[in-house]
């Protein structure tokens, strides 16, 4: 039997992670166990409750006021002795979280094998997005073994001389998630979300994400103008739920609070942000993720970010990079509400992201590999 742990902090980890320790908890050649950083505490929670994953080793290293120094020390010493207790064979992180460095880390230094889930993911700028390219680099020079979401992440990782027999192309385990999602979505309404409840969703809906460490003074205020300014077109309503670092809140409350068709709500659950992308005419973010799994629903993206690792959606045209300009933003949002024609071409492209049968091409190759070494 082979020994895995599953190592991550954040909800966007959680949720890509989910399918792979579904599936390799229902395959009797592997013993699993999950250990959590606990980087964002509550909205961590949702995620793991959502799936039914119970973490075998609860880290809980939030506190107030943490920075990077906080997160990563508490984080690399926590996984140390979560690998000195369960002495796994691999070790799987996933994405660009400074708990995804300190895992990998921690288990290089312990000598334990590294699985990289959504590796190769570039920027090329080492300050945007910040920690996080960084993050996925060193992650990458440690690991032993990369499940690469598409070809161009693939190459980026042959381009820094990883060995290309370590990296196999497998999708994004978010679209995985997403259709797990779904399903047990069916037959919910607007009734089964209160956070909703004043969404008129017989207009069309702008849903917006923000939280970018780098957008953070000046670059929000931009953004929080351009909605200002979309919010008097008819027949929209704009649907924020706005992240709880008051470098977010500040300029979102103050410039978006009190328009009648802004609904400014609390961060809402995985379940609950699926299904209202799903409900959504379009989306503005500068989430990773969100890049991802909305092409499968159809919907364009304006990617509020200067740069983006995720450039196959650009290419494919499932995305379109705005920045944090405001008339850019502008012009782009009333393109698409102005448009049939221009709404179609995003809207109909094929995600490059993935099929949702991710989680088992990961299955099968670290099943093989095991098997290899025995």
């Amino acid at each position: 039997m082979t020994d895995v742990l599953f190592v991550f902090g954040t909800r966007p980890e959680a949720i890509k992670l989910a399918p792979v320790i579904e599936r390799l908890r229902c395959n009797s050649a592997f013993r699993v166990k999950v250990c959590v950083t606990a980087q964002h505490r509550e909205m961590l929670d949702q995620v793991l409750g959502i799936f039914g994953i119970v973490p075998d080793i609860d880290l809980d290293i939030m506190k107030e006021n943490q920075d990077l120094f906080d997160i990563t020390t508490r984080s690399l010493k926590g996984i140390r002795e979560a690998i000195r207790s369960c002495r796994p064979e691999w070790l799987f992180v996933q994405g660009d979280t400074t708990t995804t460095f300190a895992g990998a880390l921690a288990a290089f230094y312990e000598k334990v094998k590294i699985a990289h889930v959504e590796a190769g993911l570039r920027s090329f700028n080492r300050h945007s997005p910040f920690p996080e390219e960084t993050n996925r680099v060193l992650t990458s020079h440690l690991a032993d073994l990369h499940f690469a979401p598409t070809e161009t992440a693939r190459d980026n990782l042959i381009a820094e001389r990883i060995s290309g027999e370590s990296v196999f192309v497998v999708g994004n385990t978010s679209i995985d998630a997403l259709f797990l999602c779904l399903k047990k979505l069916e037959g919910k309404t607007q009734d089964d979300f209160p956070a909703l409840k004043s969404v008129n969703f017989d207009n069309k809906i702008i849903l917006v994400t923000g939280h970018r460490r780098e957008s953070f003074g000046r670059p929000f205020e931009e953004i929080c103008h351009a909605l200002k300014a979309v919010s008097r077109e008819k027949g929209i309503e704009i649907v924020y739920p706005v992240h709880l670092n008051p470098n977010v809140r500040r300029p979102v409350f103050d410039i978006l609070q009190g328009i009648t068709n802004v609904h400014l709500i609390e961060p809402l659950d995985y379940a609950s942000f699926v299904w209202l992308m799903n409900k959504s005419y379009m989306i503005l973010t500068d989430s990773g993720g969100v890049q991802e799994e909305a092409p499968s629903l159809g919907r364009p993206v304006l990617v509020m970010r200067d740069v983006t690792e995720r450039l196959e959606g650009v290419k494919a045209g499932t995305a379109v990079l705005v920045g944090t300009d405001r008339d850019r933003i502008i012009n782009e949002v009333l393109k698409l509400l102005g448009s049939r024609s221009e709404y179609d071409k995003m809207a109909m492209s094929v995600n490059p992201y993935g099929d949702g049968k991710t989680s088992g091409r990961i299955e099968s190759i670290v099943s093989g590999l095991s098997k290899n070494a025995q």
